[in-house]
């Protein structure tokens, strides 16, 4: 079913817009590119949107790709079921393997930031076969996480944010209280200085918003403890290039090299002086890693 364009897809010029009905959702899905051409998938993280990687639309069809960046589910336009469970991590991960197989394909490249990376890792250990090549952006392998969060302070006192999100319904009113300035803050605070602008907050504030959206984002976190169906694997067989930013506020930096440990062939590119919003502040030079790993 096709969706009138969004005025976010207007940034994109060769981009349009559509509904996709995959493992029982409805998402939104902005998409480009020849239909022949090679797949990725780019995956946004918490709390943004397909927003996120909109710079990074033409580059990858200009380089010879068709691209698919969904509103997963419970974000922005796409649906937002109403249960916790719901939004169960193997739940999400077949929500990608639904949208490749929308396309026809029985593989893609994969790339995600924060909880987009989170699903791209889970994709890797419950669906390899899936997979062709996998790019991560700021989220550890979830086995490092977990090991980290049981043995490491620093990693625990980072995560404040999480464990508080699994209060019911009390962050959604606080957040709300506050006109979603916690979000924005997350993101402009945390970042280097003018890495977002007052458009793109509009933009972002609309999204957060969209009628069930802050409870169906909150739920991602709130699953991951109360839902957690475990993967059958740990080990990582696809390609995988790690990109991450040292300066992330939510997690220490020695968990990107713990992640390669998991990866049959896994490479780590560190960038000193970003943070956890990385792909904001060097889009050209995340960029030019993805398109680099993906053609080799």
């Amino acid at each position: 079913m096709q969706a009138p364009p969004s005025a976010e897809v207007l940034d994109v010029p060769s981009a349009s817009a559509s509904h996709r009905a995959v493992n029982g959702v409805t998402l939104h899905v902005v998409e480009a590119g020849d239909p022949d051409d090679p797949l990725v998938v780019l995956l946004h993280g918490f709390p943004e949107f397909w927003y996120e990687w909109r710079e990074y639309v033409e580059p990858f069809v200009d380089a010879g790709y068709r691209v698919l960046v969904p509103d997963q589910r419970g974000y922005a336009r796409s649906e937002k079921p109403g249960r916790v469970c719901d939004y169960r991590v193997g739940t999400l991960v077949e929500d990608v393997a639904s949208l490749v197989r929308s396309e026809g394909r029985e593989t893609a490249h994969v790339v995600g930031h924060d909880w987009g990376a989170m699903v791209a890792w889970e994709l890797a250990r419950r669906r390899p076969e899936l997979l062709d090549r996998l790019g991560i952006v700021n989220v550890p392998h979830p086995r490092a996480f977990r090991r980290a969060i049981r043995s490491n302070p620093a990693q625990l006192r980072k995560s404040w944010y999480a464990l508080s999100f699994q209060i019911p319904r009390l962050p959604e009113w606080l957040i709300r209280l506050g006109d979603y300035d916690a979000l924005e803050s997350a993101m402009r605070d945390g970042a280097r200085p003018g890495t977002f602008d007052p458009t793109e907050f509009e933009r972002y504030r609309t999204a957060w918003r969209q009628d069930g959206a802050l409870k169906a984002t909150l739920d991602w976190y709130r699953a991951f403890v109360r839902c957690y169906d475990a993967a059958p694997r740990d080990r990582i067989d696809a390609p995988t290039l790690v990109l991450w930013g040292e300066h992330d506020q939510a997690l220490v930096p020695e968990l990107a090299s713990a992640s390669l440990a998991f990866c049959a062939d896994g490479r780590l590119e560190r960038f000193p002086d970003a943070t956890h919003w990385v792909p904001h502040e060097y889009p050209e030079r995340i960029t030019a890693h993805l398109l680099a790993h993906l053609d080799g």
